[in-house]
This record gives C-alpha cells, sequence and structure tokens, in this order.
C-alpha cells in the first residue's frame, strides 16, 4: 500500500524531462555527500586533528601526577617529626626563608603565621618547606595580594593557620 505522497512524487517524476530528472539525482547526490560530510567524515578528521594536542595534554597531566605521587611516597616514608621538633623545623624555616616579614605565634597544635609584603615564590617555597620538614599542613589562609608596580613580583599580606603534627 502506497501513501498518496509517494503516488503524486511518482507521477511528478514521470512527468520530468530526462535532463531534468539526471538533475535532481545529481542535486540528490551533491546532498546525500553533504550529509555524510557534515554527520560522519568532519568529526572524525576534527577529531583526528585535534588528538596530538589532547595527547600532549594528558602526557603533561600524568607527568604531574607522577611527580605527586612521587612526592607523596616521599612524604610517607620521611621520618615523623614531633611536635616540638616540628615547631623548632618550622621557625627555621620560617626566619631562613622569608625573615622579618613574617612572624610566627604557636597555640596548642596550631601555628599561626602573619605575613607583611611577602613575595609570593618565597611564600610558596616556604610552604612546601614546612610541609615536607614540619609536616605542617594549611588549614586557613587569609592572604591579600598588596597592589605595586606591575613589573615587580606579587606580595602577600594576612595570615595562615598551620596544623602541627601530633605529638
Amino acid at each position: 500500500m502506497t501513501s498518496p505522497l509517494t503516488t503524486r512524487l511518482r507521477t511528478h517524476w514521470a512527468t520530468l524531462a530526462p535532463r531534468e530528472q539526471a538533475l535532481v539525482l545529481a542535486a540528490a547526490a551533491v546532498v546525500g555527500l553533504a550529509v555524510l560530510w557534515w554527520l560522519l567524515l568532519a568529526p572524525a578528521l576534527h577529531t583526528l586533528r585535534e588528538a596530538p594536542a589532547r595527547h600532549a595534554a594528558l602526557d603533561a597531566q600524568l607527568q604531574r601526577m607522577h611527580a605527586l605521587q612521587a612526592e607523596a611516597l616521599q612524604l610517607k616514608d620521611a621520618p615523623r617529626a614531633q611536635g616540638g621538633e616540628a615547631l623548632r623545623t618550622l621557625r627555621g624555616t620560617l626566619t631562613q626563608q622569608l625573615g622579618a616579614a613574617a612572624q610566627l605565634s604557636v597555640a596548642g597544635d596550631r601555628a599561626t603565621v602573619t605575613l607583611k609584603g611577602v613575595p609570593a615564590e618565597a611564600l610558596a617555597h616556604w610552604l612546601a618547606q614546612a610541609r615536607a620538614g614540619a609536616r605542617a599542613v594549611p588549614l586557613e589562609a587569609r592572604l591579600v595580594r598588596t597592589a605595586g608596580a606591575p613589573d615587580t613580583p606579587a606580595r602577600w599580606d594576612g595570615t595562615l593557620v598551620l596544623a602541627l603534627p601530633a605529638e
């Protein structure tokens, strides 16, 4: 059983001249090829073109993960600093790395560091040393970037609260 639309299309097709039928078939072929390109080939070629960049990004992410894993294993295997020893290490690295720009106060198992104009790079390096050497973990940070000249490195004011290891 054929639908009325199919019947009308067949009748109209029969009334077309052979040249018109050939042109309609050519147009249908062009439209069909365009649809095939947009739905099947173009997305695959796009994925193929982007693959090297995505692969490089994933490789970089994998290397970073391996570095973090190695750091975690190193911290895990390092001898644990006890409370007094951790505090001495923390004070030593604070004085050595940040100097007079930082003040340390201790209350129980918490150490509060007050910063005044500390360069960002020095702060990051000190935090890494505090975590690795004293096993101090940042709990709270209230930092404000101080405005300076556009060519000067960032400086920070504020406080950091660190948890010291249990004795």
